[in-house]
């Protein structure tokens, strides 16, 4: 699982077309909070997660911004997919 967290919409949108784009994982959804910070979360094997991870951070860096936190979980424990289920796409879209 890899996870990526910025501030705004525009930023996370392009962190996650370079995470998707870089390599063979999947979008499993994204959290937005009230104050702006938003996470965009993929899942794939563990070296797919590392480079979309890394292709992410550079594209969010590149035009001008930090990330504030981004993660890799090699293996997560079931329960934080039951924590993670909550922010996918398919629960979030009417």
């Amino acid at each position: 699982m890899g996870l990526i967290e910025t501030f705004g919409i525009v930023y996370v949108l392009e962190a996650a077309d370079a995470m998707l784009k870089t390599a063979d994982v999947e979008l499993i959804g994204y959290e937005n909070v009230a104050s702006g910070y938003i996470s965009v979360l993929v899942q794939g094997d563990v070296a797919a997660c590392k480079a979309a991870v890394e292709a992410g951070v550079k594209a969010v860096e590149a035009m001008g911004t930090n990330v504030y936190s981004s993660l890799v979980i090699p293996t997560p424990h079931p329960d934080v997919a039951r924590i993670t289920k909550r922010y996918r796409l398919e629960n979030l879209l009417p």
